[in-house]
């Protein structure tokens, strides 16, 4: 029974070789054939959830597009080094760069939604369309956001959407900041009762929250 039981094994692995599984783990894989797959990725900042949500979608574009929804606009020199910094490390990759500080379903009109898209981050799309340039605050814009991720999510293939932990500590802020907070909060639950894979990286680490263990390739 055992003999069997090795050689059902081996032909299984073979068959998923034979997929071109770009990566397996018990229990979950990704393979040529998988049709779907969404991913929320959350974390502290600075702790190399871009870096690993970069190998995730690359994992999954299959001979598609390969697209970087990059929503930070930046507002101060810590911006722009955080913006150079992204760009060599996914140099190389194959990203199409797409920006798009606001109206984020806008980014269906011009990219092929059988691509691998990357949405870089929640964090900084909430903070375009909650703090507009002309002066005005948008208290609803999380409203606004998640109409714009449920078209995506639902027309397009392959998704990894990373954001922020800006709500896990204890200090009580002003009233505007912590509406931002919340509004965060409800974006980041949003996208995690939505996606099929709940990731934390700290650290460098990550830690699964929902779904099976995922894996990127580097």
């Amino acid at each position: 029974m055992a003999y069997v039981l090795a050689c059902f094994f081996c032909a299984y692995i073979t068959y998923l070789s034979q997929l071109k599984c770009f990566h397996f783990r018990l229990g979950f894989f990704i393979t040529e054939r998988t049709p779907r797959m969404k991913i929320f990725i959350s974390g502290g900042c600075k702790n190399g959830k871009s870096y690993h949500a970069q190998g995730l979608a690359k994992q999954m574009q299959n001979g598609h597009p390969l697209y970087y929804i990059a929503t930070m606009r930046s507002t101060d020199l810590e911006d722009d080094e955080r913006i150079v910094r992204h760009r060599a490390e996914r140099d190389g990759w194959g990203f199409t760069t797409i920006e798009q500080w606001q109206n984020i379903e806008n980014i269906l009109q011009t990219c092929d939604p059988r691509g691998s898209f990357l949405l870089d981050s929640l964090t900084a799309l909430l903070a375009n369309e909650m703090f507009t340039p002309d002066g005005c605050i948008h208290e609803n814009a999380h409203e606004k956001i998640t109409n714009g991720l449920t078209q995506i999510l639902t027309k397009v293939n392959n998704n990894v959407i990373v954001s922020d932990y800006l709500y896990s500590d204890a200090i009580i802020y002003d009233p505007l900041t912590e509406q931002y907070r919340k509004s965060l909060a409800a974006l980041d639950c949003f996208a995690a009762k939505h996606c099929d894979a709940v990731l934390e990286v700290c650290h460098t680490h990550v830690i699964t929250h929902k779904g099976a263990s995922v894996d990127a390739i580097y």
